[in-house]
């Protein structure tokens, strides 16, 4: 499994560390995904199972962020929901708003 995750040209490491400080991330070249409460883990989880998220990334990429993700909820016994469970939520969310 691949550990290296490519500077995406979309994001700014800045902001990540502006936002978040300086944490632990899932992605910690492009500073996204912060894994350091049970709240943002689970954020994480949620913010990589979107398709538009999902999509910045190579498989592997994906694989190594999910993994640091699943690492750090175990740490923190932190239970992560079924992806495709939020999925179906945030894009029932998305038509509610529109």
């Amino acid at each position: 499994m691949s550990k290296r995750i490519r500077r995406r040209p979309d994001a700014d490491p800045s902001e990540g560390l502006e936002k978040y400080g300086p944490t632990v991330f899932a992605d910690p070249t492009n500073k996204k995904y912060p894994v350091d409460t049970p709240g943002r883990i689970k954020a994480a989880w949620a913010y990589i199972h979107q398709p538009s998220n999902r999509a910045k990334y190579t498989s592997a990429e994906r694989r190594t962020i999910l993994s640091r993700i699943r690492k750090a909820a175990r740490a923190r016994n932190v239970v992560l929901p079924d992806p495709d469970e939020f999925v179906e939520l945030m894009s029932r969310v998305r038509r509610q708003k529109r």
